[in-house]
């Protein structure tokens, strides 16, 4: 198995969004309101209750930093302060046994790559294509809802 790093959105990003109510980039409103069904946290990578916790949702460049080229989409935080998801922690139990798309990247923000995985058989998919040389990163993403949720990275 080849040991992976979980890269979740920096700490400051969420502290930001949650302080200011704008996302830090380009300076759009947050909107905060009670959960509704399966919004995971990009911050913690746990899901967000529906009905009982509160969601920021915020326009997040998953690309920046190291890409130049933007594209910014919708994420959740929680809206109260949250621990980020340990680098070293494996893929989210959490988000295991959902369905989730695997879109791998070569420099340059070349999509080489897609796995789909579903019900827990996420290693064999990212393990496929990290064992391919151009691969990068790899951004996961919600299958159903298309939006980004984590990124990963070779532990090395």
């Amino acid at each position: 198995m080849i040991p992976i790093r979980v890269v979740a959105i920096p700490t400051e990003i969420a502290d930001a969004v949650r302080n200011t109510h704008k996302d830090p980039h380009y300076g759009h409103p947050a909107h905060t309101e009670t959960a509704g069904e399966g919004a995971p946290c990009r911050h913690c990578l746990q899901i967000i209750a529906a009905g009982s916790e509160t969601a920021t949702l915020f326009t997040y460049d998953a690309f920046e930093g190291i890409e130049s080229l933007p594209l910014p989409g919708p994420v959740y935080i929680h809206a109260e302060k949250c621990e980020r998801y340990s680098e070293n922690g494996g893929f989210p139990p959490a988000l295991r046994n959902s369905p989730r798309t695997l879109n791998a990247y070569a420099k340059g923000r070349r999509l080489v790559a897609v796995e789909y995985v579903a019900n827990g058989n996420v290693d064999a998919g990212v393990e496929k294509l990290l064992a391919r040389e151009d691969v990068v990163y790899i951004h996961v993403r919600s299958t159903t809802a298309g939006c980004y949720t984590f990124r990963i990275e070779r532990a090395d």
